[in-house]
């Protein structure tokens, strides 16, 4: 317990009486900015494998009732070894949130400003997938600028399945060159 006993830890920097306050003080670090960025640089997001349950959850939220999606014998009289996984379901497992970027840009990020993909490769269920973000174009502008990030997802083969681009709008730090 602190000397003052109110059981909150002491304030490691500013005035000793500065108490908590989550919507300043809880961050996952220090928040970069569109200039703190270099190309090439790497984002790992979480692998998962597309369970049946997935491709249930993405067949009620998006409300596609293609049976290509969840109709075992209907896939296998097409050609296909198990449940074809919706395209969109492949995009989203690019989502920047599920990894790391968003809690390094929680102070910079404007929003998310364009997405787009192509779908390479089939992906069924039960197929674990291995998503990628690399910053491939840094874009300044006055205030803000855009971050480009390619955007990819292998397979458990190591084939690429997905490939596409994400576009943010980030402001500039501070200290910016103008």
């Amino acid at each position: 317990m602190d000397k003052e006993g109110t059981g909150d830890p002491p304030a490691k920097d500013g005035p000793k009486d500065k108490a908590f306050d989550v919507r300043r003080d809880h961050r996952y670090g220090v928040s970069r900015y569109l200039e703190d960025f270099e190309v090439g640089e790497t984002f790992y997001i979480p692998s998962r494998t597309m369970t049946e349950a997935l491709f249930a959850a993405f067949q009620l939220a998006s409300g596609d009732n293609d049976p290509i999606h969840y109709d075992f014998e209907y896939c296998r009289a097409r050609g296909h070894k198990n449940l074809l996984a919706h395209g969109l379901q492949t995009l989203i497992q690019t989502a920047a949130g599920a990894g790391t970027f968003p809690h390094q840009v929680s102070d910079s990020l404007i929003g998310l400003i364009e997405i787009s993909g192509r779908i390479l490769k089939p992906v069924y269920a039960g197929d674990t997938l291995y998503p990628l973000l690399t910053v491939s174009e840094i874009t300044p502008q006055t205030t803000t600028g855009v971050l480009a990030m390619r955007a990819t997802v292998h397979n458990q083969d190591s084939v690429l399945v997905f490939e596409g681009e994400h576009r943010y709008l980030i402001r500039r730090g501070a200290g910016h060159p103008a």
